[in-house]
């Protein structure tokens, strides 16, 4: 298994956005993945990627985020909706069924084995408080685990087992392609490594803050820890992403195509000088 060329993507909500930009870029530069590993928002492009390497792809990831855009697909439910769901269940506000159904439409029932390039979904196992990896079984299943926010989406049942999003455990999965036999690794990563953290002033930001440090620590650790013949590219953003200390800031779908587009002006600028 070595030799091969990893695309790790990362975590990130809607700013997952810009990943779209940095995989244009990397198919109009001739980079394709032997492998594609994702967590959270990065299982959702990586999937599709994986399902269709081809160039055609590009536009159906910027047709689903356009259309996330205008229909509000997956945090389209009203405030009401949401209390009441918060209230019945007391774990989620968001209903997945909507996630799941875009998924469905662009996957079908495809397997992992059904796919052209190797796919592995980075999901949190509640039961075995442990990192897991989708590697068999639906596709569309390991994505709606792998992206399950905690206090936003239901926790996803899959085979008898309770998943979390897979950001609470690995966010950007720079190791696991090392493991895998990568030796030439492309990190989508949305950003928020690269932001100074404050101390928090709110209770919602002690919380967020507290995850920055662990996501970032990991993926520090991990970069520093690459052995000598392994060559790592992070992709810029292009100072896409919007600050991201809203409460409801996972729900501003307004610079979507601007983060597209700026993810993919900069990453072209990369690789033109790195390749």
């Amino acid at each position: 298994m070595t030799g091969r060329t990893a695309f790790v993507l990362g975590g990130g909500g809607l700013l997952g956005a810009v990943e779209v930009g940095m995989l244009r870029a990397l198919f109009e530069a001739g980079v394709r993945p032997d492998l594609v590993l994702g967590t959270s928002v990065g299982a959702l492009n990586g999937a599709l990627v994986a399902a269709d390497p081809g160039d055609g792809v590009i536009d159906r990831l910027v047709g689903l985020w356009q259309s996330a855009v205008e229909n509000r697909e997956v945090w389209g439910d009203g405030a009401v909706r949401q209390v009441t769901r918060a209230v019945r269940t007391g774990t989620h506000l968001h209903s997945a069924r909507p996630l799941r159904e875009r998924l469905h439409a662009e996957l079908g029932d495809r397997t992992f084995a059904d796919l052209a390039i190797e796919l592995q979904v980075c999901a949190a196992s509640i039961e075995r408080a442990a990192e897991h990896w989708f590697t068999t079984g639906r596709v569309v299943d390991a994505v709606v685990a792998s992206a399950a926010v905690p206090g936003l989406l239901r926790p996803a049942v899959v085979d008898g087992e309770h998943y979390l999003d897979g950001g609470i455990v690995n966010s950007i999965p720079v190791g696991r392609a090392v493991e895998q036999g990568a030796d030439r690794v492309f990190v989508l990563q949305v950003g928020r490594v690269d932001r100074p953290l404050t101390a928090p002033r709110k209770p919602w930001d002690v919380a967020r803050v507290s995850f920055e440090i662990a996501r970032r620590h990991r993926f520090n650790r991990e970069m520093a820890a690459l052995p000598e013949h392994v060559t790592a590219h992070v992709l810029p953003t292009g100072g896409a992403g919007p600050k991201d200390d809203n409460l409801l800031s996972y729900r501003d779908f307004r610079g979507v195509v601007r983060r597209i587009d700026a993810a993919y002006r900069a990453s072209v600028t990369y690789l033109e000088h790195s390749l």
